[in-house]
């Protein structure tokens, strides 16, 4: 039936694709509500671990949003389709007790609406992770995701937060966890990095129900006038304009992890047309976290109305539209010979008169 929003991902099912991925605006408990009022099948509540510095950092952080010729906007809704987030994060920055006995009390709460309120810890010491696991299984949790992709890693305090690179070191992580625990475990794992797709099939390998990716990337951006870095250090960046890369990387994991293994999209999604196309790409739903920070809840009821218009126009149901895209992907080495075409996109005075 045309128009069916729900899907699965390992043992769960969903009842649509959008997921409220992690930031501040799911700090507290009213924001975690408002995410599933709008009507979030998932709401991963904001981030925690064992480090006192990856708190403490959340009141140092800093957010800008950027129109497409870099001058700062208004962080709200009037920010352009364009817009370039920046900023500087921290994790929840209460108690880990705080945190688990509120992230607890939503899900059960969640689960009255068909719903689910995920508890995400990112890696400090594995050790302490392993720890904070079981506690969240102990505590009745439905589902774990362990964030080991943070952009931040390189930029915070030694130890505070987590960008792992190798895909040896993935598999040694997961694998922990997934001994620790037998909940439902998400993985997500970086962009900053030209293997992750291995990264991926690591997390797999070692017992990931599912891989999130990718983590945002990090940049600077100089400002003309003070000639300074603005928010005076490295950010971690987003906007529309990652969607391209977060596909790729989907349609290229799907091939090495098989077809079989449920990916979900992060970074670049704006809208319900963009969830759409993330799952063409391989994903099998979609977080969306800074454009939701940055516009407003209304945003996840509007993204969910968006894609059940475009299955009914296209007379298919979520599930149809995973991979489809990405299993059409050829390499170049595939494609038609065109004979002479660059000319055509190139200046009139780069080409020798006759």
């Amino acid at each position: 039936m045309a128009g069916i929003l729900d899907v699965t991902i390992g043992s769960l099912r969903l009842k649509n694709p959008l997921i409220a991925g992690a930031a501040e605006h799911l700090i507290e408990e009213a924001g975690v509500r408002r995410a599933l009022s709008a009507g979030a099948a998932v709401v991963v509540m904001k981030s925690t671990n064992e480090v006192q510095a990856a708190k403490t950092q959340l009141d140092a952080a800093e957010y800008a949003v950027f129109d497409e010729t870099w001058q700062r906007r208004e962080w709200n809704a009037s920010a352009p389709a364009s817009a370039f987030i920046a900023c500087r994060s921290g994790l929840y920055p209460g108690s880990f007790d705080q945190w688990l006995e509120s992230v607890s009390r939503l899900d059960r709460e969640a689960a009255k609406s068909d719903a689910y309120v995920a508890a995400s810890l990112i890696l400090g010491d594995l050790d302490h992770a392993i720890d904070m696991a079981r506690q969240v299984q102990g505590a009745g949790l439905r589902l774990l995701e362990l964030n080991i992709g943070t952009p931040y890693a390189s930029q915070a305090a030694k130890g505070a937060v987590a960008t792992e690179l190798m895909p040896g070191r993935v598999m040694t992580i997961v694998r922990s966890i997934r001994t620790a625990v037998s909940m439902p475990l998400w993985v997500k794992i970086t962009g900053q990095s030209e293997q992750v797709p291995e990264l991926a099939r690591a997390a797999f390998t070692a017992g990931a129900d599912s891989v999130v990716m990718a983590g945002r990337l990090l940049g600077l951006i100089p400002d003309l006038d003070t000639m300074r870095p603005v928010l005076d250090t490295t950010l971690g960046v987003g906007g529309y304009w990652n969607l391209p890369l977060t596909c790729h990387w989907l349609s290229l994991s799907r091939a090495a992890v098989g077809r079989d293994k449920p990916l979900i999209a992060t970074n670049g999604i704006q809208n319900g047309l963009d969830i759409a196309r993330v799952m063409l790409a391989g994903a099998s739903a979609a977080e969306i976290s800074s454009p939701v920070m940055l516009r407003g809840f209304e945003l996840i009821e509007r993204s969910l109305a968006e894609l059940k218009d475009y299955l009914n126009a296209k007379e298919i149901t979520a599930k149809d539209l995973i991979g489809r895209a990405a299993d059409a992907r050829k390499t170049f080495a595939e494609m038609p010979q065109l004979e002479g075409n660059w000319r055509n996109y190139v200046p009139r005075d780069a080409l020798t008169k006759d």
